[in-house]
């Protein structure tokens, strides 16, 4: 019996090919960002600063519906389920729930994909977060 796990060759060439297919769609800023503009459909999704240099993650997340999650969660939401904006004020960058609203619609932009399977979607999750590392990571629970 072998203690060696290996993933097929189909996986790997899917997990990989959904990664490029994010790092290569084209993001959209927050301050664009309008209900009309983000899909309802499930997928997994990275949160970024903008700047001229490479894509510097801050959240990575999946998602039954992106339009619900990006726009009324993340950008219009509460505290209570908008983790970006959490994370915001608990690191110092601001000092409450409008300026970390502000911080985002001036200073990020979003990207994703599309995934309908919820195990895919956390596998995706996963593998994006082990590649970009994220400067904001959901803690264990």
């Amino acid at each position: 019996m072998s203690d060696t796990f290996s993933i097929s060759r189909e996986w790997r060439e899917y997990i990989t090919s959904k990664f490029d297919e994010l790092c290569n769609s084209k993001g959209m800023t927050f301050a664009d960002l309008k209900p009309s503009l983000v899909p309802e459909n499930a997928g997994v999704y990275v949160i970024y600063k903008t700047g001229d240099s490479a894509m510097d993650p801050l959240y990575i997340g999946r998602t039954k519906n992106l339009r619900q999650r990006l726009y009324n969660n993340h950008l219009m939401g509460p505290l209570n389920n908008a983790r970006l904006k959490n994370y915001l004020i608990k690191f110092g960058i601001v000092k409450n729930k409008d300026a970390a609203k502000k911080y985002i619609q001036d200073n990020c932009r979003v990207k994703w994909i599309f995934e309908d399977d919820y195990r895919k979607r956390g596998a995706l999750e996963g593998y994006f977060t082990g590649m970009m590392f994220p400067t904001y990571i959901d803690e264990e629970h």
